[in-house]
């Protein structure tokens, strides 16, 4: 008993260890972030467009703080993901209760399939389809196309987190249901859906942190703008597209360490809000 509660002691030591040092990368990146990035982290950069390049020349000469802020970055990121979560909510409910219900015909399996082929799918190739898609019919980059390359990105984390939610609820929801005399889709829509509210609102929380982050789409798709866009129609930034242009730009270089730590702080809250979902409304 000696020997096996020695060696028992050794292994979690071991765990431990390799815990501990799986989780350095993540704090090194998280205090260089923020170490940096408070530094410009003021009322300015949420109230003023991005500056140009001789404006931050000009600042870092004087040694003063780089003027302007990354308002069009953050109005465009608004923009582009409200629109994507608009279109892959309906689509992605629908197809994950499509599996669901169906779980067992080839149009199911075939589907199932395809969502699993689309979520392993490179973004810059996502990219690709969007604008060949959206940006050549419609003659220029927008935000629009953003939004599209987005969804196509977001629909197979929903479809997944609706598909497996509904197989976890007891049959018997549906059961009782259908024996008061409720159609199928009062069935779905009032009792199968809420009841599992939890598991697909924390997949969609989720889906929306895995492309506040994402470059590749955008650039071929929304392409950025200098300038607060509204219009879908027209080229729109956002704030990964900002963190490119900064990273190209020596004199802005300052400002991506900002833009970092507010990307890192959005998508940090929405994680924490899917881990408080997903505890208040367990299946």
């Amino acid at each position: 008993m000696r020997y096996r509660n020695g060696k028992n002691k050794l292994f979690f030591v071991l765990i431990c260890a390799l815990s501990f040092l799986s989780m350095l990368p993540l704090f090194f990146i998280l205090w260089e972030v923020v170490s940096k990035g408070y530094k410009n982290f003021n009322l300015r950069l949420f109230t003023e467009v991005a500056p140009s390049s001789m404006d931050a020349m000009l600042a870092r000469m004087n040694g003063e703080t780089i003027p302007g802020g990354i308002l069009n970055g953050i109005t465009g990121t608004i923009l582009i993901v409200g629109v994507a979560i608009l279109l892959t909510i309906p689509l992605g409910l629908f197809i994950g209760i499509y599996l669901s219900e169906n779980s067992e015909k080839r149009m199911a399996k075939l589907v199932s399939y395809l969502t699993d082929l689309l979520q392993g799918m490179p973004s810059i190739v996502i990219g690709i389809i969007a604008y060949a898609w959206i940006v050549k019919p419609f003659g220029g980059y927008s935000a629009l196309a953003g939004s599209v390359a987005l969804t196509i990105m977001m629909l197979p984390m929903v479809v997944r987190s609706t598909e497996e939610t509904l197989k976890m609820l007891p049959h018997s929801y549906k059961e009782a249901g259908l024996a008061l005399g409720s159609s199928y889709r009062n069935v779905v829509f009032r009792i199968l859906l809420p009841s599992g509210f939890g598991g697909i609102f924390t997949g969609i929380l989720l889906a929306i942190s895995r492309v506040m982050g994402e470059t590749a789409p955008l650039m071929l798709t929304a392409l950025g703008a200098t300038v607060v866009n509204w219009n879908l129609m027209e080229p729109t930034s956002a704030l990964p597209l900002l963190i490119w242009d900064f990273y190209n730009d020596p004199n802005l270089v300052d400002l991506i360490w900002s833009t970092s730590l507010l990307l890192l702080i959005v998508i940090f809250l929405l994680n924490w809000v899917a881990k408080i979902v997903a505890r208040k409304w367990k299946i």
